[in-house]
This record gives structure tokens, C-alpha cells and sequence, in this order.
């Protein structure tokens, strides 16, 4: 007898942070993460080689727009 069953997840109750406790849970949090409303969002470890093609990528932008009026950013830079 085949039983087909579907599995319902049940919505978590997030927790609401304030922008006084993030700082003191980042310090301690084993992974990098960043506040958006109230939330504690995971980010992505970089990891080697992506931090390396990005370096490659901006100093190439960064001298080759030189002397411009140009300004190259990293992606975590907030304008």
C-alpha cells in the first residue's frame, strides 16, 4: 500500500530584535549577519576566490577610471 503524505510547515513566530541588541549578538554570533527590520538575516560567507575576483575586478575599475570623475564602491558600501 503506497501512503502519499505532504508535509505542512507550521509558520514560525519570528522574533523581534532591536537595533540595541543586534550589535551585542553579532559580536557573539559564530556567522555574519546583518539587522533588517527587527530581523536578524544570515549572510553568506565569502569565500576565497570570490573575494579575490571581486578585489581583481574593483582595483581594475579603480585604476582604470582614475583620473575621472568616477568612484568605484564595494557592493557593501550604502550611498
Amino acid at each position: 500500500m503506497l501512503v502519499k503524505t505532504t508535509l505542512v510547515e507550521t509558520p514560525r513566530r519570528k522574533h523581534h530584535y532591536t537595533p540595541e541588541e543586534y550589535p551585542k549578538l553579532e559580536e557573539a554570533a559564530i556567522y555574519k549577519s546583518k539587522y533588517r527590520d527587527g530581523e536578524i538575516v544570515p549572510m553568506f560567507e565569502g569565500i576565497t576566490n570570490h573575494n579575490e575576483i571581486v578585489g581583481n575586478i574593483f582595483a581594475h575599475l579603480k585604476f582604470g577610471l582614475r583620473g575621472g570623475n568616477h568612484r568605484v564602491y564595494l557592493g557593501d558600501m550604502r550611498l
